[in-house]
C-alpha cells in the first residue's frame, strides 16, 4: 500500500547570535532581549519558525547551567591567518535550544566586554556562528546578528561563506557602540578576501557595524522612533549616511519585556502580591522597601531611578533639579546604578544632604531592582538617547508611574496620561526645568488619591510582553 504524501512544510531555522544572552550572561537590554524574543518566537501557535541561540561560554556562565550542558564537539576554525580550537556545548531551556561557544583564551575572563583583543574575540565568534553547523547540525537559512559582536557574522555570510545562501538579519540595539578599530585588524584579527575590505572601511577606520549594515538581508532597530532617530546625525554617531542609504531594508521593532521574571503576583523578591484588581500589596512592597533602606515609613510620594550612572541616561538632569525637590516638597527618592564616577558622587552628596528622604544605592543588584520597582510611586527615565529601553516597561508592570523624555522607545511605550489613557508623563525639552516641571504634574495627580490609583490599576494592565514584536520577528523571517 502507498504511503500517503505529506505537504508538512519544513520550518525556517534561525539563528539567533549574540553576545550575551540572560540568564546566562549580560550587561543590558541586549542579553533581556536574547533570552526573551527567540522563545517567544517558538512559542508562537503555528510557527512556521524554529530559532535557536548562539553565544560566547564566558566563564561567568553559572555552574548551574554548565552541569546540564551537552559537549557535541570541536573543530579549528579559522581567526585571520591562524587556526583557534571551537567547542560547542548545547543546552535545551524553556523551548530553546542554546548553543555556547567555547574557548578559554578568549572567552575565561572576568567581564564579557572591553578587553584589548576584543576585536579579535568577536571575529573569532562570529567564524563561530557560521562554522557551528558543522558540529550542531542545525544549518541556519537566516543568521540574525546582534550588534558590533556579531556583525562580523553578516559581513563572513556574505563574503567567505556567501556559497552557502544564508540570509542575514543585523539589529543595532545601540549604534554608539560601533566596534570601530585601525585599519591592522584586516590582516590581524579578520581576513577577508582584499576586495571586500571596503565594506568595512569607514572614515579611515575600519568599522564592523558598518559592514553589516551594508550587507545584511533586513537591518532592524529596537524602536520604530529609533530607527528614524537613526537617519539624523545626531544620533547616528557618524553612521547616518550609511543609515539612510539602508534605510529601504530598515525596520523598528518596539521590543518587549519577560513577563515572567517581572510580574508582581509571583515575585520572589517582593514583599506582597498585587494586581491591577488587588491593589493592597504595592503598599506593603512600599513600607518594606523602606524598612530595608531605614527611610521613614510614610506615604509621601517615592521617586525611584535605576540606570547606568552615565550621561546619555538624563542624571544630569536629574542632578539639575532634585535638590531643589527635596528640600521643597514632602517625596522620598532612591536610586539604584553604577557609573561614572562625577555620577556616582553626586548622589552619595545628595543621600547625605537629604539623609531622611534619599537613599542612593550605588551598585546593581537584581533583587533589589526588584523591590525599587515594586515599591516606588514614580519612576525617573529622563533620557537624552533611549534605542529602546526596558526599565520604563518594567516599571509600569509593577505600577511604578514612569517619567520619560520623548525619545526612541520611550516615545514608543509611554503616552501621556490624560485621565482615561496613556501610562506615564512625558516631557520632550531636554533640561532640568521642563523634567522639574513634568515631576510637579504627576505630584500634583498623586495628591489625589482615587485618580492616582486609577493611573496605577491602568498601568498594570498594560501589554508589554513580547507576543506582538514576535509576530512581527516571524513575518520578517518569513519573508526572508
Amino acid at each position: 500500500m502507498a504511503k500517503k504524501a505529506t505537504n508538512k512544510k519544513m520550518k525556517t531555522k534561525v539563528l539567533f547570535a549574540s553576545p550575551e544572552v540572560m540568564p546566562f550572561g549580560g550587561t543590558g537590554g541586549l542579553g533581556e532581549v536574547a533570552g526573551s524574543m527567540p522563545r517567544e518566537v517558538n512559542r508562537m501557535r503555528g510557527s512556521g519558525v524554529e530559532c535557536r541561540v548562539i553565544m560566547p561560554l564566558y566563564g561567568s556562565v553559572k555552574e548551574e547551567f554548565r552541569k546540564k550542558m551537552k559537549f557535541l564537539g570541536s573543530k579549528q576554525i579559522p581567526v585571520a591567518w591562524r587556526g583557534q580550537y571551537m567547542g560547542i556545548f548545547e543546552l535545551k531551556k524553556d523551548g530553546v535550544v542554546y548553543y555556547f561557544v567555547d574557548n578559554e583564551y578568549y572567552f575565561k575572563r572576568g567581564g564579557l566586554y572591553g578587553f584589548g583583543d576584543d576585536c579579535e574575540r568577536f571575529s573569532f565568534f562570529s567564524r563561530a556562528v557560521i562554522e557551528s553547523a558543522d558540529i550542531t547540525g542545525f544549518e541556519p537559512d537566516i543568521i540574525h546578528a546582534n550588534d558590533w559582536q556579531t556583525a562580523l557574522a553578516v559581513v563572513f555570510a556574505k563574503t567567505i561563506y556567501k556559497s552557502k545562501g544564508i540570509k542575514t538579519v543585523f539589529t543595532v540595539h545601540n549604534v554608539e557602540y560601533q566596534g570601530r578599530y585601525g585599519t591592522e585588524v584586516l590582516h590581524d584579527c579578520i581576513g577577508l578576501d582584499g576586495k571586500d575590505n571596503h565594506f568595512l572601511l569607514h572614515d579611515g577606520d575600519v568599522n564592523l557595524m558598518k559592514g553589516a549594515i551594508e550587507l545584511c538581508d533586513r537591518f532592524t532597530t529596537v524602536s520604530p522612533t529609533y530607527a528614524r532617530e537613526l537617519t539624523y546625525p545626531v544620533s547616528a554617531f557618524g553612521l547616518d549616511g550609511v543609515i539612510r542609504s539602508n534605510a529601504h531594508k530598515m525596520i523598528g521593532i518596539l521590543n518587549g519585556i519577560d513577563t515572567v521574571s517581572y510580574d508582581p503576583q509571583n515575585d520572589p523578591f517582593v514583599a506582597a502580591s498585587y494586581s491591577a484588581e488587588k491593589l493592597q500589596g504595592k503598599k506593603k512592597c512600599k513600607r518594606a522597601l523602606q524598612n530595608d533602606l531605614g527611610l521613614p515609613e510614610s506615604d509621601a510620594p517615592m521617586l525611584t531611578m535605576i540606570t547606568r550612572l552615565v550621561a546619555p541616561k538624563g542624571v544630569d538632569i536629574v542632578a539639575e533639579m532634585i535638590d531643589n525637590l527635596l528640600y521643597h516638597s514632602e517625596v522620598q527618592f532612591v536610586m539604584l546604578g553604577t557609573g561614572d564616577r562625577k555620577y556616582e558622587d553626586f548622589f552619595r552628596q545628595l543621600q547625605e544632604r537629604h539623609p531622611d528622604q534619599v537613599r542612593s544605592l550605588i551598585e546593581f543588584n537584581t533583587a533589589t531592582a526588584h523591590k525599587i520597582y515594586a515599591g516606588g510611586d514614580i519612576f525617573l527615565m529622563p533620557s537624552r538617547s533611549e534605542a529602546c529601553g526596558l526599565a520604563q516597561m518594567i516599571a509600569c508592570r509593577y505600577g511604578n508611574v514612569p517619567i520619560v523624555r520623548l525619545t526612541g522607545g520611550l516615545a514608543d511605550s509611554i503616552h501621556e496620561w490624560d485621565g482615561e489613557e496613556g501610562n506615564g508623563y512625558t516631557f520632550y525639552d531636554f533640561n532640568g526645568t521642563e523634567l522639574s516641571y513634568v515631576v510637579g504634574r504627576a505630584l500634583d495627580l498623586y495628591s489625589h488619591k482615587i485618580k492616582w490609583r486609577r493611573l496605577v490599576r491602568h498601568i498594570l494592565d498594560e501589554d508589554f510582553s513580547w507576543a506582538k514584536a514576535a509576530i512581527v520577528y516571524h513575518r520578517m523571517y518569513a519573508e526572508l
